[in-house]
């Protein structure tokens, strides 16, 4: 009789579960570059040559792919709380349905990744993949992009569709500028699927960019398609930042960018306020804040799109942008514009200079000039609200440009009904890696009192660049706004000041003093104060006796006029009147010449570039004589340098 098989020790072995893939994670600014990189490569070899082509597609896909993960992320919010939510996109043109690589086999598609619905991620690709080559294309030619541009303008009215919500509005308008796939390979479109599905919304690092605004910034200025419409470049994210914690931005105030290219300053505003509001805000102020508070203008028609992607996918569901030129006041697309308010407590922006505007833009403003910088601060002291602030970008050009009568009456005006309370002088290098080596500084000032006194800080001795970019941090700010400690302060920031024997107690940073501008505390190696009251004073009765002088000399010009006009009367042709013309042109250039002193006088005052009066200069204090010694002591370093080459080849 056989013997009965003993029972095996070991358990059966078990199938593994199959994991689902984990979307990639993009951990940093090179690696997204690497990243996109790739995907541009499949877009450039398939009829996307030029990245004003590729980035457009390039932004579509991606919107589509994060809105996407964000619907289902509010969805599980919603469903956590028992509420109900409401998808901007549903089936079959939601990014899981027709993009998501479906299952590779049937043993992987048990634990393939389902929709809300119950199907298989990707059944859509899938179906059209079995139905044969082109369906992909013709799907989203004729069905999905169609579907999309009707949620702005109904197909039938061609008016707003009445029955879209704010974000359905919002993406449709988005989608507008997308007729048709710009990729001529399916396969090569795949790729491209497949690779955008590895981006999460979750896996991205947002130290220095944010997930759409970066791209774009990234591939238009770095692959070498340089934006060169009248100087317009892209503001660095870290400087935004200090910006903003700077300006404060608060909830039920509105806040507004009058040139927003991609969104930056709008989405970092709503990023502050928002993390202000804590973790358990009320509905009503969300509500506010993601429809009622971000407006924006841009004329770019690149721009305008990707700024409008980049402000929902950060969560703002309704950006209120308007598409065109805003010194012109011409547009080309306003329904989201609709609700703007003619004011506005908070303007954030970066205007573009260097650039030159002509008479439709000049004619709309008081002071006119080709200066773009110049026309957009005028626009700027017409929609701030009383009591409202303003945090700006302007070059050095602005600050001390005192030959041309717009420069110096713009600045006049603004300092005039505006109190300018911060200037921070940038270092060189900031805008270099955004395609501009422009020295800029940061303007802050608030509306409805004249300026007395400017506060500046002084951060050029910070060397920055493309590799070693402006950082929050050199700012003396924290990820959220706080003060950080000396110990946590970048290096290259705070060692010239470590290494001087005269400097006490903890590093003056930005932050630091900030809050204590008005007082001598705020006053460092580098900051310092001055009375722009007092100047103007000065000034005042410095230009007076000038003006004086003017004066008496143009009444002394109208008195001989009156004898000329009397003796010519009495006697056409006198001799004497040919003296009495001389003595009066004679009167009217000094009246010239002492007016011009008057004013250059006055003009001076509104030179406000920043000249740091407490840098510490290294003086050699050498004599002659120790220079010479130096010179012959490097000499002999150098001699014994090349007498041991010389030995070494003599050897070989």
């Amino acid at each position: 009789m056989p013997r009965p098989k003993k029972a095996s020790a070991r358990p059966a072995p078990q199938k593994k579960t199959p994991k689902v893939k984990v979307p990639k994670s993009i951990g940093g600014t090179r690696s997204l570059t690497s990243f996109v990189k790739s995907i541009c490569d499949i877009l450039r070899r398939s009829n996307c040559a030029s990245a004003m082509q590729y980035v457009p597609e390039l932004t579509w896909v991606l919107f589509l792919r994060i809105l996407d993960q964000q619907e289902k992320k509010e969805q599980e919010q919603a469903e956590a709380v028992g509420g109900r939510f409401a998808p901007a996109l549903k089936s079959p043109y939601r990014w899981q349905d027709w993009a998501t690589p479906y299952a590779k086999d049937a043993e992987a598609l048990k634990t393939h990744p389902r929709t809300d619905d119950g199907r298989p991620c990707g059944w859509k690709r899938q179906e059209l993949f079995e139905k044969g080559d082109g369906k992909l294309f013709e799907f989203i030619n004729t069905e999905l992009l169609p579907h999309l541009h009707a949620l702005d303008i109904d197909p039938a009215t061609k008016l707003p569709n009445p029955d879209a919500k704010p974000k359905q509005r919002v993406i449709g308008r988005i989608m507008t500028a997308v007729e048709r796939v710009r990729v001529d390979n399916e396969t090569n479109f795949r790729d491209v699927l497949d690779k955008m599905d590895q981006i999460s919304v979750d896996h991205v690092d947002d130290t220095h960019f944010f997930t759409l605004s970066q791209v774009y910034e990234d591939l238009l200025l770095k692959m070498g398609e340089k934006n060169s419409d009248g100087g317009q470049f892209f503001t660095p994210r870290e400087v935004i930042r200090a910006m903003v914690h700077t300006a404060q931005p608060e909830l039920g105030k509105t806040v507004y960018d009058p040139c927003c290219g991609t969104g930056g300053f709008l989405a970092i505003a709503y990023e502050h306020i928002a993390r202000e509001m804590g973790r358990a805000p009320a509905s009503t102020d969300i509500d506010r804040l993601k429809h009622q508070t971000f407006f924006g203008r841009e004329k770019d028609n690149i721009a305008f799109p990707i700024a409008l992607a980049n402000l929902v996918l950060h969560g703002i569901d309704q950006p209120n942008l308007w598409h065109g030129n805003t010194l012109t006041k011409q547009a080309n697309y306003s329904a989201l514009y609709a609700t703007a308010p003619k004011t506005f407590d908070f303007i954030l922006t970066n205007p573009p200079f260097g650039g030159k505007e002509g008479i439709s833009a000049q004619k709309n403003y008081a002071f006119p000039t080709g200066s773009t910088q110049v026309l957009f601060v005028q626009d700027i002291l017409g929609e701030l609200a009383e009591g409202g602030t303003c945090a700006i970008v302007l070059d050095d050009g602005f600050l001390f440009r005192k030959d041309e009568d717009a420069f110096v009456n713009t600045k006049r005006k603004m300092l005039d009904e505006c109190a300018l309370w911060a200037v921070v002088s940038l270092p060189g290098g900031v805008f270099v890696g955004a395609g501009a080596a422009v020295k800029t500084n940061l303007l802050f000032f608030t509306k409805g009192k004249k300026t007395e006194k400017i506060w500046y800080y002084d951060l050029t001795h910070v060397k920055v660049g493309k590799k070693s970019p402006m950082t929050l941090a050199h700012f003396g700010f924290g990820k959220n706004g706080e003060v950080l400690e000396e110990a946590d302060l970048p290096a290259v920031l705070t060692e010239p000041w470590k290494e001087d024997e005269n400097s006490t107690g903890e590093f003056p940073s930005y932050a630091r003093l900030l809050p204590l501008r008005g007082t001598s505390e705020a006053e460092s190696r580098y900051s310092w104060t001055i009375d722009f009251a007092d100047r103007r004073r000065v000034a005042r009765e410095e230009a007076q006796p000038h003006k004086d002088e003017a004066a008496r000399r143009r009444a002394a010009a109208v008195e001989v006029k009156e004898k000329l006009k009397a003796l010519k009367a009495a006697s056409p042709k006198s001799e004497k009147a040919q003296e009495l013309g001389a003595e009066i042109a004679e009167h009217e250039k000094a009246a010239r010449e002492a007016q011009g002193k008057a004013e250059a006088i006055e003009a001076a005052v509104y030179d406000l570039k920043a000249v740091n009066p407490n840098a510490v200069v290294k003086v050699d204090t050498r004599t002659a004589a120790e220079v010479i010694q130096s010179i012959e002591e490097q000499g002999k370093i150098v001699a014994d340098a090349l007498a041991a080459l010389r030995g070494m080849l003599a050897e070989d």
